[in-house]
């Protein structure tokens, strides 16, 4: 994809990632979590709550799903490190992977952000508390990670075949944490599209920033 149409991509995104965000807290606000606690979109979140109860089989389940992504995250780590020690210097890091290290962080600025800026909280009670509940944080992770990873891994592995293997379980493993989140009924429905909306517009600022910072003639 060309730069310019890149940047273009990602500027609506973010557009549509605040304006999601603005709707989910201002939308049809709505009494009906858990100690009185005010929802957007009330009307189809209560549906879907009502449809999928607390499930604590598939919360077990996304939570330990959940820890998988951080194992992409130590392989490109451990890249980094190797880059350095080799090289003997960290300006002699690929850019690719400095740029997906501060990837990583701006991530997790995110999560933190919408920690302390609460837009709603969790329809159940997590051991007797009010949890910020938007975005869904496991699949805003597991989407960040394993789509990065995908448009990052062919550039470090080089054997096709395990290529392939390696990119099919990025997007195995982000469907089924999304999916089980889902289902564990711990998020709302709009949780759950915010967080892919957000993480969707997240890796479009590390493709557009590698795009930007790496050979521009290089297809992503």
């Amino acid at each position: 994809m060309r730069r310019d149409k890149l940047l273009k991509t990602t500027i609506a995104l973010i557009l549509l990632s605040i304006i999601y965000t603005l709707l989910v807290k201002y939308i049809d606000v709505k009494s009906i979590g858990p100690q009185d606690s005010s929802v957007g979109f009330a009307s189809i979140n209560d549906y879907f709550k009502n449809l999928l109860d607390y499930s604590k089989t598939w919360y077990s389940i996304s939570k330990y799903l959940g820890v998988l992504p951080f194992l992409i995250v130590a392989f490109y780590a451990l890249i980094g490190l190797k880059q350095w020690y080799e090289r003997k210097s960290i300006f002699s890091v690929d850019k690719r992977i400095v740029l997906l290290g501060l990837f990583y962080i701006l991530v997790g600025a995110v999560y933190v952000l919408f920690e302390v800026v609460v837009i709603n909280y969790r329809p159940f009670l997590q051991e007797g508390v009010l949890e910020a509940s938007y975005p869904s944080s496991h699949t805003m992770l597991a989407l960040c990670i394993c789509l990065s990873s995908i448009f990052t891994s062919k550039h470090y592995i080089k054997n096709k075949r395990v290529l392939k293997i390696f990119n099919i379980s990025s997007a195995v493993l982000m469907a089924l944490i999304v999916l089980t989140r889902f289902l564990s009924g711990v998020h709302w429905f709009t949780d759950i599209i915010g967080g892919i909306i957000i993480s969707i517009t997240l890796v479009s600022i590390y493709l557009t920033s590698t795009k930007y910072f790496t050979d521009s003639k290089e297809r992503l």
